[in-house]
């Protein structure tokens, strides 16, 4: 596989086992158009098949966008082509990524560089991690238009950070900064621009740390138990522990644990 595929509306560098995955359309803030989500679908497709690719960081041209969000020209020529054109080519296209980033059986980690509006803001919120530059600006400015969010917005956002502060950011339009996306959770951490992508690979690191199997095992108990009972979810998360207990990865990591020069103590070791 190529380490760099080429120049287009989205770009993608493979260093070690890590794919850096690029919005490239700076002059327009790396809005989200059809032909930018249509390849950035088409390079996790060669990702997930590719097995030594363990971790994805997404991330923006430029230094002003992550993304700020579906392309608004686009949209008014795909609505002129009336309802059923634009749930076809804008809504279940969105939704179809960020379905397809927030399912994906190896962790995503957005490097959010500057404004994350509108679908960019979905985009993030679909990501497993992310990480922001101290500049970057979240916000769901679609209400200004006429319509809620259309990617997904309207429910992850509320899973992430809560009914009533999804609402005031879904209702009001308004931006927030870095630090209040960290404090209600819609990202885990801030760092200064320099340090995002270096902090981002640094996080992938420690994910890679552990198999490749029981970090899918984890991302799909999570994603897919988080919508469910605790009861239904229990039964998400006994379901991976079954495929993944006669496995050779359980069978060295338990036999490793032991053979550790330990304390008393039996319990797992927080740390690596």
């Amino acid at each position: 596989m190529p380490t760099t595929l080429p120049a287009d509306v989205v770009l993608m560098d493979v260093r070690g086992s890590i794919a850096t995955i690029t919005l490239n359309r700076p002059d327009k803030l790396n809005a989200l158009d059809a032909p930018l989500i249509d390849r950035l679908q088409d390079l996790l497709d060669l990702v997930e098949a590719e097995a030594a690719i363990r971790a994805v960081i997404l991330t923006g041209a430029g230094e002003r966008a992550f993304s700020a969000g579906a392309d608004i020209a686009e949209l008014q020529r795909t609505l002129a082509g009336g309802v059923d054109r634009v749930m076809r080519d804008f809504v279940r296209r969105g939704q179809r990524l960020t379905r397809r980033i927030e399912a994906f059986p190896k962790p995503v980690i957005a490097a959010v560089n500057g404004l994350a509006f509108g679908g960019g803001c979905e985009v993030t919120e679909a990501c497993p991690l992310a990480i922001a530059a101290e500049h970057s600006r979240f916000a769901k400015p679609e209400i200004r238009l006429g319509f809620a969010p259309p990617f997904g917005g309207s429910q992850r956002l509320p899973r992430l950070v809560g009914r009533k502060r999804a609402l005031k950011m879904i209702l009001t339009g308004e931006a927030i900064d870095a630090g209040e996306a960290k404090r209600i959770g819609l990202i885990n951490d801030v760092v200064p621009a320099a340090e995002l992508l270096p902090a981002a690979v640094a996080l992938a690191e420690r994910i890679m740390a552990h198999t490749p199997r029981a970090v899918a095992a984890c991302l799909a108990s999570v994603t897919r138990g988080i919508n469910l009972s605790i009861d239904e979810g229990l039964a998400v998360e006994a379901g991976h522990f079954e495929r993944m207990a006669d496995t050779p990865d359980v069978a060295r990591g338990i036999s490793e644990f032991l053979e550790r020069p330990r304390s008393r103590s039996t319990s797992v070791d927080a740390r690596p």
